[in-house]
């Protein structure tokens, strides 16, 4: 394999690795440097290309777990967490397990209901483009609506109905370009929690579901990461994990200052692009 074919491997890590997280649309990021530009498909085929996609958001969701590892390690009842933002000592109070799985549970239905029909009719460039506008749209309205004072600042203080709330809106991201970090810290927004909350909770959520869709794809597809292309998925793995790692921490910084509106602006900007220059 030669170098190029791996700093096109890096490069699409690093795509997957800023903007799996952030409320901008990974698929629509995806579209524009891969499909527009590396065509990864012409040189690894294309269930090779989608497989190694799977590889590489591994990568991200590796960088979750390491970001949030004693919040991980709590909830499987290994530790208590020691956590700034951990209100347990004022309230008695702490995410359960459980509470993350109620979060789980509506998207998870839809999407074993509805997986076909989405593969087949909602996969377009066409589609992501409705996503990103109308994902920006319901970002800016959490911002506009969504209380000036919320009430839950941390995790801990969420309740079993709020978990379901944001796992119901969370059936949104199903829509390829929506995003599933927008829905959800949006979604937390207009019910009270602050985006900071709002955003460890979406984190927390998306490593299961995540990593439970990339392992059982591996398995349908692992005979296309072949010896020859281990360098290829090796070099986009890390450089996920890298550029995750980098974009989760200073996304986390981030969101209580600057909110949703600017990821929206840039959600409807990305969108004229992709029209402009795809269709």
């Amino acid at each position: 394999m030669d170098l190029l074919l791996i700093i096109k491997a890096i490069i699409l890590g690093l795509v997957e690795g800023l903007t799996e997280f952030a409320p901008v649309s990974s698929t629509g990021h995806m579209i524009i440097v891969d499909d527009m530009w590396l065509k990864s498909e012409d040189f690894i085929g294309k269930y090779g290309a989608n497989t190694f996609k799977v590889v590489i958001q591994l990568g991200s969701i590796l960088a979750v777990v390491i970001t949030f590892k004693d919040r991980f390690i709590d909830l499987l009842g290994m530790g208590r967490i020691k956590s700034k933002l951990s209100v347990q000592n004022r309230t008695g109070g702490r995410l359960k397990l459980s509470q993350v799985i109620v979060g789980l549970i509506p998207a998870g239905i839809f999407g074993v209901l509805f997986e076909d029909y989405i593969d087949e009719h909602l996969f377009s460039t066409e589609t992501v483009l409705i996503g990103l506008v109308i994902g920006a749209i319901f970002m800016i309205i959490a911002d506009r609506f969504g209380p000036k004072l919320p009430k839950i600042q941390s995790v801990d203080q969420i309740t079993y109905k709020q978990a379901l709330t944001i796992g119901l809106i969370q059936c949104f991201s199903l829509w390829p370009g929506f995003s599933r970090s927008g829905s959800t810290i949006s979604g937390g927004v207009l019910i009270g929690m602050s985006h900071r909350a709002a955003a460890d909770f979406t984190f927390i959520m998306a490593v299961p579901i995540m990593a439970g869709a990339s392992f059982l794809s591996l398995l349908k597809n692992w005979q296309y990461i072949t010896v020859d292309a281990l360098p290829f998925f090796i070099a986009g793995f890390i450089s996920a994990f890298i550029f995750a790692l980098i974009s989760i921490k200073f996304f986390l910084k981030l969101i209580d200052k600057i909110k949703l509106v600017p990821f929206a602006i840039y959600r409807i900007l990305l969108a004229f692009i992709i029209f402009i220059v795809y269709l």
